[in-house]
């Protein structure tokens, strides 16, 4: 079996809804209200530059200090608790691991904090593959990719509408709840014994 895993909220603490606001001096809902639409979504399809990102992410044109906000995401990444033993069992066991994760370039942020690569290949990202969870074919390149049936891969976010999108290409899928909860799963359906 194949493990197709998110990052944030999955492996990674995801610093979007605390820090972000943080940086900004703002709530999380003022956040949302003076971005520009959609221009998250654009930067994890990497159809912005990380600059452009920065100079369009509030409507009023507000810039935004990218060396700074870089710098306050890296400090926030942390691997969620008790998932680092249980990605370094699954690596002993030999199990097949990449990312599938909705994510702009700051996943190589993620890897120069974390180091996740040492136990999951940073295989498909959005930014990387023009595709976002839940589109279909975010999960069909993967398969394609790989030359996989769906059947032969466990899909895990802590999305339920990731999940059932996976779900409805064939994988199996996990929801994400918490390290102890998702080794259960994993040994229920064999991939640890």
């Amino acid at each position: 079996m194949i493990l197709l895993l998110d990052v944030m909220s999955t492996l990674v603490y995801d610093p979007y809804a605390r820090e972000l606001p943080d940086f900004f001096g703002m709530t999380l809902r003022e956040v949302m209200q003076k971005k520009t639409p959609e221009v998250w979504q654009r930067f994890e399809l990497d159809e912005l530059s990380e600059q452009t990102f920065y100079e369009t992410f509030f409507l009023d044109g507000t810039p935004v200090d990218g060396a700074g906000l870089r710098e306050a995401l890296y400090e926030a990444y942390e691997y969620i608790e008790g998932i680092e033993p249980l990605l370094r069992e699954l690596r002993a066991a030999g199990v097949a691991m990449h990312t599938l994760s909705n994510y702009p370039v700051w996943w190589e942020l993620i890897e120069a904090k974390l180091g996740l690569s040492e136990y999951v290949a940073w295989s498909f990202v959005s930014c990387k593959m023009g595709a976002r969870k839940p589109a279909p074919g975010a999960y069909l390149y993967p398969l394609n990719t790989l030359g996989v049936l769906p059947e032969e891969c466990l899909f895990v976010d802590d999305r339920e509408e990731n999940c059932a999108a996976a779900r409805a290409v064939g994988m199996h899928a996990v929801r994400f709840e918490d390290a102890a909860t998702l080794r259960a799963a994993l040994v229920e359906r064999g991939v640890l014994p």
